[in-house]
């Protein structure tokens, strides 16, 4: 998504910044990653002195990520405003029905995020944008959305299945990334290292022996080949049990209540490309 950083009044640029993704989109695609955001950054939210916004970029060819983003974060705080930004203007125009002033909007634009004035979004949600660009071109991206940010907003960027069973995302601030998050509906799941078909792409390149995105999904598939017996009780309690072990050796950064949604959190750092 490219082009200048100087959007008009109106939340609009000239040349956006990037390229049209294919669209693809679904209802509920995105539902794991809404709930972690809205545990995750609620309460930034419920703190923010002005209705904060939060922006889904590159929604695709329907709004519905949009739209149901919109409703789960009303549960944290009702006057949240989203905005879907979408650089193809046939898709914003199609859009546009389902807007609902100023709650939900739809806009033309990129990675340059067009948002009215000096608005800073407290949250930034990229979900499948990134998997068509170059791995250099990430940290850039990374660096110019994270400059849209509040002082305490946070930017979501990874990648899911066509119906949303399996997702990673890596979870950034203001100074850069932090955490990496692995999402599943376990029922489906073989084996944890199934999601590195998801790996967003600062990392999918180096799911490869000797790095450490390969190395944890190594230990990952061990720990959850070890809590095989739990699994009479429930793929939850399995995985449950895999991510207590992997705790021993990995930093992990989330609670049990979340991994029993099927969700497990690492820092960033221990993770990252060397």
């Amino acid at each position: 998504m490219a082009a200048s950083d100087t959007p008009s009044s109106r939340g609009r640029s000239s040349r956006p910044v990037g390229t049209i993704t294919r669209g693809t989109t679904n209802t509920n695609r995105l539902r794991r990653m809404d709930r972690w955001i809205a545990y995750t950054a609620g309460r930034a939210l419920r703190a923010a002195a002005a209705p904060p916004v939060a922006v889904d970029l590159g929604y695709g060819a329907a709004p519905w990520t949009a739209v149901e983003l919109a409703a789960r974060l009303r549960a944290v705080r009702a006057d949240v405003r989203v905005v879907g930004i979408e650089i193809d203007p046939a898709r914003v125009a199609a859009a546009l029905p389902m807007a609902e002033p100023p709650l939900l909007e739809f806009r033309r634009g990129g990675f340059e995020v067009p948002l009215d004035g000096g608005t800073r979004a407290q949250l930034i949600r990229a979900a499948n944008v990134l998997r068509q660009y170059d791995e250099d071109q990430v940290a850039e991206v990374w660096a110019r959305l994270c400059g849209r940010l509040a002082p305490d907003g946070l930017l979501v960027e990874g990648t899911c299945d066509e119906v949303g069973r399996r997702h990673v995302w890596v979870a950034l601030g203001p100074e850069g990334p932090r955490t990496v998050t692995f999402a599943a509906r376990l029922a489906n799941l073989e084996r944890p290292s199934d999601l590195a078909e998801r790996l967003p792409k600062a990392l999918i390149h180096h799911n490869v022996p000797g790095r450490p995105v390969h190395s944890f999904l190594r230990d990952f598939d061990r720990a959850w080949a070890a809590a095989a017996p739990l699994g009479a009780f429930g793929a939850r309690q399995r995985w449950a049990a895999a991510c207590a072990a992997l705790a021993a050796d990995w930093p992990l950064r989330d609670v049990p209540a979340r991994r029993r949604q099927g969700e497990l959190t690492v820092d960033w750092a221990a993770l990252a490309p060397r």
